[in-house]
Formats: structure tokens, sequence, C-alpha cells
């Protein structure tokens, strides 16, 4: 899967001058929580998110009334609060680097370009869905999780073992034991089409544990 596969094409943007209280009001009417920011000539100059605004809000304990804290806020513009180094990736990176950079940069949002363009938005709700997509989360069928080795061939083994018995793979999720100095993974499969005794007499000879099997 690539960036394009899961983003928000067209997403809502604003402009530098737009106050603070228009873009909270925006986010709540629109049910987003960042918000491309856009020069005159449609290029991307930064990115706001609700917890910068929402910090740029008076305190509760703040000396001002209620009058002046109204005053300030439509007077506040976001070119003075957004960030102006914008994390961006390309729409054609793959899934996983987007992953990569949210993780690494602790963002929850990336805005997605096309050459220089702002083409789109991707969020870690969107690489939630590609999690589920990739473990068959929403497929019904059996979930079997089991560690073997990394050596080469065996999923191809134990691919084999489970189409041999009719099954059907429609979910799959591969993790490295590192702790373990042994070479080991943990794998989960989703699959359809046989039943789990059946499956589990197949996949046990090839495996070193059976962890989890279930119906779901």
């Amino acid at each position: 899967m690539f960036v394009k596969d899961l983003m928000t094409g067209a997403p809502i943007t604003i402009t530098g001058g737009v106050t603070v209280i228009e873009a909270l009001n925006l986010m709540k009417e629109k049910s987003v929580r960042r918000l491309p920011v856009l020069s005159k000539d449609g290029q991307l100059v930064g990115i706001v998110s609700e917890k910068d605004l929402l910090y740029a809000s008076p305190s509760p304990v703040t000396s001002l009334n209620v009058w002046e804290v109204k005053e300030m806020l439509h007077l506040l513009t976001v070119n003075k609060i957004m960030s102006t180094k914008v994390i961006t990736i390309d729409k054609d990176a793959p899934l996983e680097d987007a992953a990569v950079l949210m993780s690494a940069n602790k963002i929850s949002g990336l805005p997605v370009l096309g050459g220089k363009s702002l083409v789109g938005i991707i969020t870690e709700t969107d690489l939630f869905k590609a999690f589920l997509r990739l473990l068959g989360g929403k497929r019904a069928g059996v979930r079997i999780t089991v560690v073997t080795s990394g050596a080469k061939g065996i999923m191809a083994k134990i691919s084999n073992a489970i189409f041999g018995c009719g099954g059907n793979i429609v979910g799959l999720g591969m993790n490295e034991l590192d702790e373990s100095g042994k070479g080991l993974w943990a794998v989960t499969f989703k699959i359809q089409g046989a039943g789990k005794e059946k499956l589990l007499e197949s996949i046990r000879p090839l495996v070193e544990e059976v962890v989890d099997s279930r119906d779901q």
C-alpha cells in the first residue's frame, strides 16, 4: 500500500490570516484535528493542530475578563502560532514511510504532496485502518498466531500447509522477536475456508509454537 491509497484527498485548508477562533470553529465543524496552512498562491507554508490552537487560548486562570479573551482570540491569527517546519510525505511513498515519519517525529498527521502541491493528508487513524486491513481484522475467519524460525522458505511451507487443507490467507502480520536471539518470528494469520482444528493439525509440525488460535 502507498500513501495515496489511504490519504484523505482535497484536505480542508486555511490561510495564515484566519483567526484562532475561526480555525477552532472550522475544526469543530469539519471534525478534523489539524489544518494545513496555504499561502495566497496555494503553496503549503505551515500546519496548525487543535492542540496548537488550544494552547494559544488563554488559561482559565487568566486575569483577562471574558470580553478581553474574546477580543484576543478574534485578533490572534494562525500565522502567529502555526508550525512552519512542516514534515510532509509524497503521495507515492510506501505507507510504512509515513508510519516511520510520524513515529520518529511524534506527530499524528502528515500533509501529502504531489510534486510541490498539497494533494492530501494522512493521519494515524489511516494507519490504524491499514493495520486492520493487513491483519484481516474486519473479515470473519480463524486467527492463528505462531512462533517460527526465520529460515528461508518456512513461510512458503506454512502457507502451503494452509492451502493444502482448504484455507485461504486473508490477513497476515509478522513481528521479529529480537530479544529471543534465535532468529524467531511471531506470525499472525487470518484464514478463511478451513476449520481451526484442521489448520492447527497442518501448521503445528512446521512451527516452534502455536501461541494463540481463535475463531473470529
